[in-house]
Order: structure tokens, then sequence, then C-alpha cells
């Protein structure tokens, strides 16, 4: 046959092998199953020794080997068909095997392979003359190695085609059972139908017989079964990837399922700490309502009796009717913060009526003329959000009544799908934000307060402000909305 077209089978017969093992790798690490893992190296070792056998054949052909080179060619093309079959039947066993505990006892089999090779070739060395001896070993080789470690590495191919379908990698099943296919016509027919020799049955049943019966020699037969073997073998190094991925979206499934537990965990805590606080704030002003208010009140009437029968001494009346203005001073200061503490008309009236009525009572008792609208369809909101955002408007009035020397204000609350959007604007002197921050570190004004009461339960508190301007607070927090039947 022209050696021009065996050099070319040659080289894309170690280029299919040489690919396989160079990309098995650099990606059989990647498995998360150890036992594929494992092996995975000694396949990636016969890819590429079977290669360098191949091309060595190529050179061959060529005329390019030489010199020592050519004198010592037959114990290296040896040496490397004989390793990289043996390395092919470390991948059978570890696959066929299994479990971690089998896998030293999978190393038995290749040197089982081996201790019948090496008896085999004390063996011919005493049967054969020395001209025969060569052709016979590569004969042998392929009898005693090829042949059982093609047909243990397609066993194993079939196992993990199974292991692939447990997994749901049905598609890289199916890659792993024609890899298997391949590997089973190369070891069955690619090493039966060896060169001629005088080891039977290679005396009659050799390459001569096949290209015969055929018309093209075993070698191209070789060349296409290690094609196949390789590209089915790359194909499923793909679930490694899809494995990778799988694991990623584990991960990300995992991480957000804890971040949703912490946030449910923060948001219940945040529930328990308010209801803690208005529970405290509504014992506080029932306490103050039931025992200092009617104390006051008690005191304020009995001065006004006193007031009454000192009359005809006036250094004593006008003293008693101070004692009573002050009184009454004190029982409506402190009127003011039961109604600041826990306002009634909350549990009672609703949001919407509770800020309406908290603006008309500031403005009232301050003068800061306050305008509320409330815009989008009012929800029934969770009790915990109520308070909340009672709570942010409540501190901005404050501040504004404090700080910013303003003379109106407005409170505009819109509610959207799922958050209610909060601004508060008074027209005072307003404060220069930058110069703030750089002088205490961080904007006062209560905002740490709203803003973390804004951030437990998921929305978000920003203050904005300058000079002349005035100062805006806006608020977003989202809301669910509560059902009757709950």
């Amino acid at each position: 046959m022209n050696q021009s077209v065996l050099i070319v089978i040659y080289f894309f017969y170690g280029l299919a092998f040489f690919s396989m093992g160079a990309l098995v790798a650099m990606e059989g690490g990647r498995s998360t199953d150890a036992r594929l893992r494992m092996a995975l190296r000694p396949l990636a070792g016969f890819g590429l020794v079977h290669a360098a056998h191949e091309w060595l054949e190529m050179f061959k052909l060529m005329g390019h080997l030489s010199g020592l080179l050519h004198a010592i060619y037959p114990l290296i093309a040896l040496s490397l068909l004989a390793f990289s079959f043996l390395s092919l039947a470390a991948f059978g066993a570890y696959l066929v095997l299994g479990s971690e505990s089998t896998w030293r006892v999978s190393l038995i089999i290749p040197l089982a392979l081996e201790a019948v090779w090496v008896y085999g070739l004390l063996t011919i060395k005493s049967m054969y003359v020395l001209a025969d001896i060569y052709i016979v070993v590569v004969v042998w080789t392929r009898y005693s190695l090829a042949i059982p470690a093609g047909l243990l590495a397609a066993a194993g191919l079939v196992v993990q085609q199974r292991a692939f379908r447990r997994a749901g990698l049905v598609s890289f099943g199916r890659d792993s059972l024609w890899a298997a296919v391949a590997f089973g016509w190369y070891s069955l027919v690619g090493q039966i139908f060896t060169a001629p020799s005088k080891l039977p049955p290679s005396t009659f049943l050799n390459s001569e017989l096949f290209m015969d019966i055929f018309g093209f020699p075993i070698q191209l037969l070789r060349a296409v079964a290690a094609i196949f073997a390789s590209v089915f073998v790359i194909r499923f190094l793909r679930a490694f990837q899809v494995e990778s991925d799988h694991k990623f979206a584990e991960l990300q499934d995992a991480r957000l399922h804890e971040a949703q537990e912490r946030e449910e965990l923060r948001t219940e805590l945040f529930r328990k700490v308010v209801s803690a606080q208005e529970a405290e704030r509504q014992r506080i002003a029932r306490d103050l309502h039931d025992e200092t208010g009617q104390s006051l009140t008690a005191i304020g009437m009995g001065l006004r009796g006193l007031s009454v029968e000192s009359k005809h001494r006036k250094g004593q009346g006008d003293t008693l009717q101070q004692l009573q203005v002050l009184t009454s001073d004190s029982l409506r200061e402190l009127q003011r913060i039961i109604s600041d503490l826990r306002p009634a008309h909350l549990d009672d009236l609703g949001l919407s009526a509770t800020l309406r009525w908290y603006a008309s009572r500031v403005q009232e008792m301050t003068g800061l003329i306050v305008r509320v609208d409330i815009t989008g369809e009012e929800q029934s909101l969770d009790e915990t959000v109520k308070i909340a955002i009672f709570r942010i408007i409540q501190e901005a009035l404050n501040n504004i009544i404090k700080h910013a020397r303003a003379n109106s204000a407005s409170i505009s609350m819109d509610y959207k799908e799922k958050s209610v959007h909060i601004l508060v604007r008074d027209n005072g002197i307003g404060f220069d934000m930058d110069a703030v921050r750089n002088r205490i570190g961080r904007v006062s004004l209560g905002l740490a307060g709203m803003a973390e009461r804004a951030a437990l339960l998921g929305g978000s508190v920003e203050l904005h402000s300058r000079p002349d301007y005035g100062t805006e607070v806006e608020a977003v927090i989202p809301y669910r909305v509560v059902r009757k039947e709950e």
C-alpha cells in the first residue's frame, strides 16, 4: 500500500488520541465524582503515550529515524505500546470496580496483565529466532494487553453511562455508551488483525487478510475507531461543566435561601422588638394617664378650691393661682407625652386618620402648618409597618420643629403596588449635608433611627437638604397586604 496514505492515517490516528489525552488531562480534575476523576488520569496517559507511539511509526515510515534513534526504535516503540495499553486497562478497571474501597484492588488488573505479558515475552525469547522476535512481541502485546485493555475500557464506559443516567445526565450517558462501542471495535477488531507473524493466530488472521477482505488497511479502522472514541470521550467531558453549573446553582440557591432566612429572622426580630417597644410605650402611657395624670388633675382641682377660699388673702391667692396654671401646663404636657408614646387613634382609626389627626395637633401646639396628602389605594397594612411609618413621620416632624425654623411642612404618602412612598418636606433654613458630615461624621437629626426602622423592613430612608432650600425626608417601606381572614 502507498506509504503516504499510511503516513496520513498514522498522523490522524495519533492526533485523535493526543487530543483526547490532553483534554482529559486538563478537564478530568473538575469532576465531582472521585471515582471518575481517578479513572481519567490513566486515560489521559493512554491518549498521550499511544499518540506518541503512532507518531513514532509515522516518522519511521517518513524515514526521519536515523542513527541511535533508529537502533533503539524497537525498544521505544514496544515500551510506548505496552505502557499505553496498561494505562487503558487501569482506566477501565477503575470504572468497573467503582467504589473507593476497591481502588487499590483495581491496580491488580493492570499488574496481572503486565505479569502475563512479561511471562509471554520470556517464553517468546526461547521459542523464536532473533529475526522474528520483534514482530512476534508486538503481536503478543496486542493480544495480551490491547484486547483486554480495550474491553475493560468499554465495560468501564458502560458503567459510567449508567452513572450518568442516574445523575440525570442522559445525553452524556449516550456519549459514554458510544465511546464504549468505539473502544470495543478498537480492541476486538483493530487488535485481532495484527501484522503477520509466526505467533498463532496471526499466521492467518492478520492485516493482510483484512486488506484482502475489506480493501483498506487495518490501521484505517484503528484510526477511525480512535477518532470516534476520542470524540465521544471529549463530548462527555462537558458533563463536568454541567456539574459545575449545577453545583454553582445549588450554592446560589443555598445562599439565597440562607439570605431569605436571615431576612425573615431579622424581620421577625424587628417585629418582636417593635411590639415590645410599643407595648412598653402603651404601658407607660396608661400608667401616666391612670396615676400621674389623675394625681395632677386632683392637685389642680384642689388648688382651684384653695384659690377660691383664699381670695381675701391676696398673696396666697396669687400663689395658688400660679400653682394652678403650672399644674394645668404640666397636665397638658403630660397628655402630649402620652399621645406621643402611643396615639390611640392608630389602633382605632388607622394610619391615614392618625396622620391627619397628628398633623392638626402639631399645628395646634406649634403653629407649624402641616399639609397631609395621601394618594393611591389605601391598603390594610401589617401592624409593624403602620407603626414604622408613623414613627418615621413623627420623627421627621419633630426634627422640623426643633431645627428647621420652618412655618410649613407637607406629608405625602403614596400607596404603590408593593410599597409605601413617603415624603416629608419643610420650607425651613435647611443645612449643608457635607459640612454636617465633616463636622460630626454623619447626618444626625434622627435619621439613623428612621433609617434603621426602614432597613429592618427592607426599606430605605434618604435625606436631602441644602441651605435656604429646606429639608426632604424620603422613605420607601415595603409591605404585604393583611387579609381579613388573617
